[in-house]
């Protein structure tokens, strides 16, 4: 199969590498010169453009950071048209970047009128889940589409979801990252309080892993440096999910809350903190970082 990848960061590149490894023909792009060197000397093929990279292509998957940039590749911006414009009919969209719902669904709306199928199907596991091809994939879109889609994301996931119609798979993205902020934080005051009345955190953390307060972040994430070789806490908070990333993930559903009149008051306070850590010149780094600012609270 004829795949092209747009977006090949932290996420995108290990995709479509695993997907390269599986036997399809891929050919990716990104705008990152660095990024696209890094994964041709993998042996990934690399486009010159997007449509470059879309020419003769079966299945279109973008990773991209935001709504604005899917709405701008596949609708066009500024007078410019978008790739859809271009895409033949009968050619499979997936869309894997964590944007508005009502995005998902206006791309979904163009692509109907062109016979195009368009799925929305974002991501949770992180980048060790995107190098391991352990990824869970949350999916809006009509099951046919899904079905067609099946071979290809289970080459880069172990778990897949059909949420429902097309934005379904943001709204069920959101809420699990709205989850993940709000644990995130609640686990770094732990090991803060801890750390602080001179507990070992690897103790510590693998008391309340194995209690009541065991969760993802202690399983897999600890956000305190030396308790996890693998976490990024461990790698200088590098690479990872950044937390300008959460940031935003937060802010999305905030705004489908208010949309649907839900009450959300703690998945709100996780946003202003990370806005805070953000905005204390974090935002490029892990989201687990954030314990940095409880730590600087507790001391």
């Amino acid at each position: 199969m004829k795949i092209a990848f747009i977006g090949l960061g932290n996420m995108g590149g290990p995709m479509a590498l695993n997907l390269k490894e599986a036997g399809h023909e891929v050919r990716g792009f990104d705008l990152s010169k660095p990024a696209c060197e890094k994964l041709a000397a993998d042996g990934l093929g690399i486009a010159a453009s997007t449509a470059d990279a879309i020419a003769g292509a079966d299945v279109v998957i973008s990773m991209l950071p935001a709504s604005q940039h899917v709405e701008s590749l596949y609708l066009g911006s500024d007078g410019k048209p978008g790739l859809m414009e271009q895409i033949p009919a009968d050619t499979l969209v997936i869309d894997s970047s964590t944007i508005a719902a009502a995005t998902s669904r206006k791309v979904a709306e163009a692509g109907a009128k062109r016979g195009v199928a368009v799925i929305d199907a974002p991501v949770s596991g992180g980048t060790g889940g995107a190098i391991a091809g352990t990824l869970t994939f949350m999916v809006g879109g009509s099951e046919t589409d899904l079905e067609r889609a099946r071979p290809v994301l289970e080459k880069m996931g172990a778990n897949i979801f059909h949420a429902g119609g097309a934005g379904a798979g943001q709204t069920a993205k959101i809420c699990n990252n709205m989850l993940l902020g709000i644990l995130m934080i609640g686990t770094s005051e732990a090991i803060a309080l801890g750390v602080a009345n001179g507990l070992d955190p690897k103790v510590l953390s693998e008391i309340m892993r194995r209690s009541s307060g065991g969760n993802w972040a202690l399983e897999k994430y600890n956000p305190l440096p030396g308790v996890m070789e693998a976490a990024p806490a461990s790698k200088g908070y590098a690479g990872g999910f950044g937390t300008d990333l959460m940031l935003k993930d937060l802010g999305l559903a905030q705004e489908n809350a208010a949309a649907v009149r839900a009450a959300t008051p703690l998945g709100g306070l996780a946003r202003n903190l990370y806005a805070a850590h953000s905005l204390a010149g974090h935002g490029a780094l892990d989201f687990s970082s954030v314990i940095k600012l409880v730590q600087a609270r507790s001391t």
